[in-house]
């Protein structure tokens, strides 16, 4: 598949599932993140979200809009994104970052009283701290301890 020119941001729908559940993740990868298969069954209040490229999926994460976000940020109107990851067969294309662009405009229109995303990005997970600041993510100086070591919380202001 030649690099899109379309990047959307859509809210997953059972047309989409097919190719989530066919997603490829990387070893060193899945250690990060969950593979869209894994959060299929999403509870009120969470999001999940397709990056589509010229309408077909290549990523996917999730927003919530849940109690959790109060453990990352003091802001009311704020929404937590987690699980992004793209199908190793459409990495290195610029999705994710592109995808990433998009955020601030999805969330105006489709969650207008949003005014922050936040997320945690473990400490050694270089790729992806660098891909969240390139895009306007910020890093909070919290840090948490998570699973397999320490992360660092990041936001954005919409």
């Amino acid at each position: 598949m030649p690099i899109a020119e379309q990047i959307q941001l859509v809210v997953r729908t059972a047309e989409h599932l097919p190719v989530l559940k066919e997603f490829e993740l990387p070893e060193d990868q899945v250690q990060f993140t969950s593979h869209p298969k894994e959060v299929l069954n999403l509870g009120e209040g969470q999001f999940p979200i397709v990056i589509l490229a010229d309408g077909h999926p290549v990523g996917f994460f999730i927003l919530h809009a849940t109690e959790r976000v109060k453990e990352y940020t003091s802001h009311s109107h704020a929404m937590l994104l987690t699980a992004l990851s793209i199908d190793q067969r459409q990495q290195r294309k610029g999705y994710a970052k592109r995808g990433m662009l998009a955020l601030p405009a999805f969330i105006r229109r489709e969650f207008p009283s949003c005014n922050e995303v936040v997320l945690v990005v473990n400490h050694k997970n270089v790729p992806a701290q660098q891909l969240y600041a390139s895009v306007g993510f910020k890093d909070t100086g919290r840090r948490r301890m998570g699973p397999i070591g320490e992360q660092w919380v990041m936001n954005l202001t919409i």
